[in-house]
């Protein structure tokens, strides 16, 4: 990946963080069965992340190609609206939670959780251009957002248990179980993306992507690896050994953060959402 896709390496991670886990902290708190102070704390978390998120597709500028990666910049203004009704969102979900206002909270929870997909339908419009296919790049950012939302709201609800060890297990254990759906289902798309045809990069490098030692670490270190420690994590918790299912979802949080990196690095040089 070349320096300057960095940016939008950068938007990207931080919305899928953003929408990702507001996702996952809203079923959560949909649900009701987890501690109302994790829902606070995740909705603080989520309007902070999600300022962050608004002020760099604020920032940057969307030419027509970068580094010879084609963009379709007309779909930008839309995506930062989108990111800023995220934003706007966010805050009376927050304070509504913090106030244990919970049904004002959660219909303010849906909105943002509503506006964050719609965001994410516009960033993949930009994005998809020459990849195989609209529906590929949304896919993959859908999931790369559930992905890393449930193992950044799986790590820190882990963190609950420690300080208040008779806490039911059961919302820990829907939420790795979630995480290995979702990886599992990340790991899926890497098939059609390699099997469809999409559009050559002008300044990548002439290097088949399956000879790519970048593609084979985001497949074992980004997508493997995480899925066994995911599944250590909700065997963990089947036992209540919260501390040890919270210290392997610590791993994968940092393992799934740097996949995602990998994946945007190889999606702006190969064409292929990983």
């Amino acid at each position: 990946m070349s320096a300057d896709a960095l940016p939008y390496t950068l938007l990207i991670i931080f919305a899928e963080f953003t929408i990702g886990g507001l996702w996952v902290l809203w079923i959560a708190d949909l649900r009701g069965a987890t501690a109302a102070s994790f829902v606070k704390f995740g909705a603080g978390l989520i309007f902070v992340t999600a300022a962050l998120a608004f002020w760099i597709a604020a920032k940057i500028s969307v030419p027509s190609e970068v580094d010879g990666y084609p963009l379709d910049p007309s779909f930008m203004p839309p995506a930062r609206i989108a990111l800023a009704l995220v934003f706007a969102l966010t805050l009376p979900y927050a304070l509504l939670t913090l106030r244990g206002s919970r049904r004002p909270g959660l219909v303010a929870g849906g909105l943002a959780s509503a506006a964050g997909l719609t965001a994410i339908a516009l960033l993949a419009q930009v994005f998809a251009l020459p990849t195989w296919g609209y529906v590929g790049t949304l896919l993959s950012l859908t999931i790369g957002a559930l992905v890393v939302g449930a193992v950044s709201m799986g790590m820190i609800l882990g963190h609950w248990y420690l300080v208040t060890p008779r806490l039911p297990e059961k919302p820990l254990r829907e939420i790795t179980f979630f995480l290995l759906l979702a990886l599992g289902f990340q790991a899926l798309l890497i098939i059609p993306s390699l099997a469809l045809p999409r559009d050559t990069i002008t300044n990548a490098v002439d290097t088949p992507i399956g000879l790519n030692p970048f593609f084979w670490l985001r497949v074992g270190g980004g997508l493997a690896f995480p899925f066994a420690l995911s599944y250590m994590a909700f065997d963990s918790s089947g036992v209540r050994a919260m501390q040890s299912a919270t210290g392997l979802l610590y791993i994968a949080m940092a393992l799934v953060i740097s996949g995602e990196v990998l994946a945007k690095g190889l999606l702006f040089a190969t064409a292929v959402p990983t």
